[in-house]
């Protein structure tokens, strides 16, 4: 993954030069900073600087410095954009469409059958509608995993989002590639085409390890390997993907994947729900990165992933909202709030993943968890600058004890003013301002009527 560079040579450590020594492009002041930075520092007046893409000051308010566009954070809390490390953009097209059902019934019955009929333009107008919720919510970088990726990048990159895209590789036909030989070429096609962007990454993706052959996999991993981009899969995510891969190769799905040689700091593990001790620390070991997403997990009933204990041994979990046909929502908000939750159900403790914790698997550990630590994830100067503001001038934000617990526990998505992704204003007091969401409503609306058809 790309690393982070700063503006005109200006180091980490030249944060302490004098602010009055210089101008910026954007200057955000009068909030409360958390930095989300390995120190976790909270600045309660802060201010920030932000030159082109880059973060230049992170600090204390001072009246000497001056910005060719000026936010005022109005007593908000000013903290780095949340990271949505697993979704299926394209899929908000297919929001309530076969609701309360199990994963393989609602996979195998609904969603795979109305996949076969969907083209390019479908899925980009669906992942135009997800950046735009997105936005909307303070979600500034996603992870997306689905058909005709190239048109998701070129949604992302129409909205100014960050993303990591790939894909979807598994054993059958795909109505985008055809054969799977095609969509290994396919795959390394987009690693090419986006190999520069300075918002988009492409990944490997092969869907599940009951979708994918042992030979696809492996092949996945080599093409991962050779172009030095992440692998990401679904892994043990329910009961009856485990009993389905101990039939077919005597072993868990993580032994399986060890067995193949896929466990590494490279693999990005989806889900990752029924998981025994071992299996945990062979995780841990391997430096395998994690995404979990309660909401999903919880609408299906597929369980409740051990998040605490992975955690607490060690593993870099990030959090994700998995596709709007099984949550119903991108909010990441809200799903930083069933995170902690459903932990403390699950673990019968009310400490389990507490507020700061969840808040870190949204931003620097999200990021971390996507390769993009070096980037994105928490404001320190030389980072790139994504940053949003949430307006905590409302009554359910009042009053503010802990802004940690206030993000976690009462703010949604509907709370976040302004947001800037790389340096560029996407939205500024509630209005989008790289995308016209009216349109793109009409659009999918339009396709909403396809899909009625496919399915009746």
């Amino acid at each position: 993954m790309r690393t982070g560079m700063t503006y005109n040579n200006l180091s980490r450590e030249k944060h302490l030069i004098d602010p009055a020594m210089y101008s910026c492009d954007i200057l955000i002041h009068n909030g409360m900073i958390l930095t989300m930075d390995p120190l976790l520092k909270v600045i309660s007046d802060g201010m920030i600087a932000i030159r082109k893409d880059t973060i230049t000051y992170v600090g204390p308010k001072t009246a000497s410095m001056t910005g060719a566009v000026t936010i005022d954070a109005g007593g908000g809390i000013i903290l780095p954009g949340l990271v949505n490390g697993h979704t299926h953009t394209a899929m908000t097209l297919f929001r309530g469409l076969a609701d309360d059902l199990p994963l393989m019934e609602w996979l195998t019955g609904y969603i795979f059958p109305a996949e076969t009929r969907i083209d390019a333009d479908f899925v980009y107008t669906g992942a135009l509608l997800a950046c735009a919720e997105m936005i909307y919510s303070g979600t500034t970088t996603f992870c997306d995993m689905y058909l005709f990726e190239d048109k998701v990048a070129s949604a992302s990159q129409k909205s100014g989002m960050r993303s990591l895209v790939g894909e979807v590789l598994y054993d059958f036909p795909s109505p985008n590639y055809g054969s799977i030989e095609k969509g290994f070429a396919y795959t390394e096609y987009l690693i090419q085409k986006w190999k520069d962007d300075p918002l988009v990454s492409i990944a490997v993706e092969p869907h599940a390890l009951y979708t994918c052959s042992p030979e696809l996999l492996q092949t996945a991993h080599a093409i991962s390997m050779r172009h030095n981009v992440p692998l990401i899969t679904h892994l043990a995510e329910t009961h009856t993907e485990l009993a389905e891969i101990q039939s077919r190769y005597g072993k868990s799905p993580v032994a399986h994947l060890e067995s193949l040689g896929l466990l590494g700091p490279h693999l990005i593990a989806d889900h990752c729900v029924h998981l025994n001790d071992s299996e945990i620390e062979r995780l841990v070991q391997y430096q395998v990165n994690i995404i979990t997403n309660p909401e999903s997990n919880m609408k299906l009933a597929s369980g409740a992933a051990p998040v605490s204990s992975l955690i607490t041994r060690g593993a870099t979990v990030g959090l994700g909202t998995d596709g709007c046909a099984s949550n119903n929502n991108l909010d990441m908000f809200l799903e930083m709030d069933t995170a902690a939750k459903l932990q403390k159900i699950a673990r019968m403790d009310p400490t389990a993943l507490d507020a700061v914790t969840v808040l870190k698997m949204a931003t620097c550990e999200g990021a971390k968890a996507l390769g993009m630590g070096s980037v994105t994830g928490s404001l320190e100067p030389g980072k790139k600058a994504d940053v949003i503001v949430v307006d905590t001038a409302k009554p359910h934000l009042t009053p503010m004890y802990n802004p940690y617990s206030h993000l976690v526990y009462a703010a949604s998505g509907a709370d976040v003013r302004h947001s800037i992704i790389n340096g560029r204003l996407v939205m500024k007091d509630r209005q989008l301002l790289t995308l016209d969401a009216e349109d793109i409503m009409l659009r999918a609306n339009e396709k909403a009527a396809l899909v009625k058809q496919w399915v009746a």
